[in-house]
């Protein structure tokens, strides 16, 4: 495959991936298995952090190289040969948006078994720091319009989930527009 082919293959596993997502979120909230609604949160979250990882490479052969190893199933590493981390391009995705690292830590303790997978008896917006609850509620608000108690159940901040994954949705496609032009970030 050519570098272009290789960008179409990339492109088109994201955006299957997040049309998967969509599904599922639907299947998972129709049937209150509201864990799991947050893993995909987290999941559509890891799509966008490594596509604007590739949009911040300037060097257009390093980014080449990078989408033939992402295509090809290898390790993504920078050209010192270092592999590129999550952490890395969860940062980057927190410079650009102030809840990119909320999303994904609050949907690692659902991808990973943790207390929080206790939820039907034990509130996990009760089990992080405040300031990131307020964070996080801060943010829902904002972008979501709720859930307005101060201290909402889980299950109350549930029912919001499927429009967090529709912004996610929405700033990835926009994301993956910009590689196929072959912009960078600015």
């Amino acid at each position: 495959m050519d570098a272009t082919e290789e960008l179409a293959v990339l492109c088109r596993q994201v955006r299957s991936r997040s049309a998967e997502h969509k599904i599922s979120m639907s299947a998972v909230m129709a049937v209150g298995a509201f864990g799991q609604a947050v893993g995909i949160l987290r999941q559509e979250v890891d799509s966008m952090v490594r596509i604007m990882y590739l949009l911040s490479i300037t060097d257009p052969v390093l980014r080449e190289n990078l989408i033939t190893t992402f295509v090809s199933g290898g390790t993504m590493r920078r050209g010192n040969g270092q592999r590129v981390t999550d952490r890395e391009m969860v940062d980057l995705g927190q410079t650009l948006h102030g809840w990119t690292k909320s999303v994904y830590q609050f949907g690692c303790s659902f991808i990973h078994l943790s207390s929080f997978h206790d939820w039907s008896d034990r509130n996990p917006l009760d089990q992080i720091p405040d300031e990131e609850r307020r964070q996080i509620l801060t943010h829902m608000r904002y972008y979501h319009g709720g859930p307005a108690e101060e201290h909402p159940t889980f299950h109350e901040f549930a029912t919001y989930l499927p429009r967090v994954l529709d912004k996610i949705a929405g700033n990835l496609e926009c994301y993956v527009e910009t590689l196929e032009k072959g912009e960078v970030l600015s």
